[in-house]
């Protein structure tokens, strides 16, 4: 059984949690979002709060319990106040833009990247070298920003390229020269 599945997910004002036949679907005042439900595991809603139950008692249903669990959990914070993930560029000329759906980044190459948006997800730039992405689902907030950060990975001498913000990078020391 699993610990992290036993406990209840409080729901928020303003945040209505439906169920269907084999998917959870959760609306509130940032949009919706809909779950399907692994066989074996069913919701129950009280007066504030949720819980994730398992129909049977198996190794694999215990383990569905717990991620269904975190899977609701940040679908009700997605639609209740949302995920932000902020990236910052460094380098020497590395620069970024939004012009409609697609995300420009100059950041070395010969010709700038671009980047098209996924849907659902808002980028913003700020001062050319800070990104800031924010949507409701938690997973295509960080499937974004890993995306984004891939197209320059920050390396390890001078530390230029696309980094997370608070992100350390592990500095190398470079050549030297023999005396």
């Amino acid at each position: 059984m699993s610990r992290i599945g036993k406990k209840p997910v409080e729901i928020p004002k303003g945040v209505k949690v439906s169920q269907g036949r084999d998917a959870v679907k959760v609306e509130g005042p940032k949009g919706a979002l809909t779950q399907k439900l692994p066989p074996g595991i069913e919701i129950h809603t009280e007066a504030n709060a949720l819980s994730v139950r398992m129909s049977a008692g198996g190794r694999q249903e215990g383990a569905y319990q717990g991620l269904v669990r975190t899977l609701v959990a940040n679908m009700v914070k997605g639609v209740s106040s949302g995920f932000e993930k902020s990236l910052e560029i460094s380098g020497v000329g590395y620069r970024a833009e939004v012009s409609g759906q697609v995300l420009k980044l100059s950041v070395g190459y010969s010709s700038p990247v671009e980047y098209s948006i996924p849907k659902g997800i808002t980028v913003k730039v700020d001062k050319l070298i800070n990104i800031s992405i924010s949507g409701i689902d938690k997973e295509l907030v960080g499937r974004a920003a890993a995306e984004i950060r891939s197209l320059r990975k920050p390396e390890p001498y001078k530390g230029k390229g696309i980094k997370y913000v608070g992100e350390h990078v592990r500095r190398k020391v470079g050549k030297s020269v023999g005396a």
